[in-house]
């Protein structure tokens, strides 16, 4: 086809014959460039949002809800070791034990402050570090306590305690505790009492008693041998403090056992008590690897859930109800 029989269209397009390609080259490096900014990491932006997302979690641990672990056996038969469970912030107020990592000054102000009721499984900070314990409350401001051969005097009045059938323990061999280098079988204390069942799994079944305090709150407390805590007092809490005990009577260092000894000194400011203990979520028997079957096979199944509430006896039974 000559020029003649050509359209105006081809002519135009024989005689630019490089104006789509230039038009390509301007504009491909312009996207290129594009692209190439919107690649590029806003890692201001990114520290930023991190730095939101960590004082959200801060600020609920603080004023709402925590986890909590426990390392010890002094809360047993009503908490065991590897049981991690729930503590709310809110019920008795802030103060500077409700901060997480213990970050305010320490201090006996509170925001909307109120008392714990007897029974109530609370966080009390020690009074020398910024140490958190789990125990519960056996006495209230003003209330006169004293302990005499393990058992609890209440403004005179013997605090309500059956014998109860034994609580049963599974042996759990592979459950520590201890601090650094030092470790132990945690229930070594409940050898003497460790028993074999029909099928040929071991429990221990140490002396079981129910205690229920004034208000009718009523829990298990175990009670095994003789030790100079047995017998404490008389004494007088102070307003704006609770005495706190261990459900485990013969190995919780709590309200009636110094602070040099590991104890909390007598009773504790209502500004040091850090929360209120909720429910358990889930407890792991000690037998836990890396190895992801363990994960599984070494949850205690009949502890997630359970409330640690206690339950109040009907009236007309000081003693609490028997097992």
């Amino acid at each position: 086809m000559n020029q003649a029989d050509a359209s105006p269209e081809a002519v135009l397009e024989a005689q630019s014959p490089q104006g789509s390609g230039e038009s390509g080259a301007e504009h491909s490096p312009g996207a290129d460039g594009k692209d190439s900014e919107s690649s590029k990491v806003n890692w201001l932006a990114e520290l930023r949002g991190l730095a939101l997302m960590l004082l959200a979690v801060l600020a609920f641990h603080s004023l709402v809800a925590k986890p909590f672990y426990i390392p010890s056996t002094s809360m047993m038969p009503t908490l065991y070791v590897g049981d991690r469970l729930v503590v709310s912030k809110y019920p008795y107020g802030w103060s500077w034990a409700s901060a997480s990592f213990h970050l305010l000054p320490r201090g006996d102000w509170r925001i909307m402050g109120a008392t714990p009721q007897y029974g109530d499984v609370v966080i009390p900070v020690h009074p020398l570090r910024n140490e958190d314990y789990i125990k519960r409350v056996v006495a209230l401001p003003g209330d006169t306590i004293e302990v005499i051969d393990g058992r609890i005097i209440l403004n005179g009045n013997p605090v309500g305690r059956e014998v109860v059938p034994p609580v049963r323990i599974p042996f759990e061999p592979e459950l520590l505790c201890g601090g650094s280098g030092y470790l132990q079988q945690c229930l070594s204390s409940f050898e003497r009492f460790r028993r074999p069942d029909p099928s040929g799994a071991q429990f221990y079944e140490p002396p079981t008693y129910r205690e229920t305090l004034p208000n009718g709150a009523t829990y298990l407390v175990i009670d095994h041998k003789d030790q100079p805590l047995d017998n404490y007092g008389p004494y007088i809490v102070p307003q704006d403090s609770v005495f706190v005990m261990g459900d485990n009577r013969d190995e919780s260092a709590d309200s009636r056992a110094a602070a040099a000894d590991r104890g909390l000194g007598g009773a504790i400011p209502l500004a040091n008590i850090g929360g209120r203990a909720e429910f358990i979520t889930f407890s792991l028997d000690g037998s836990t690897t890396w190895n992801p079957v363990s994960w599984f096979t070494s949850l205690r199944p009949d502890r997630a859930w359970t409330t640690l509430r206690p339950p109040l006896a009907e009236t007309g039974q000081p003693g609490g109800a028997s097992e």
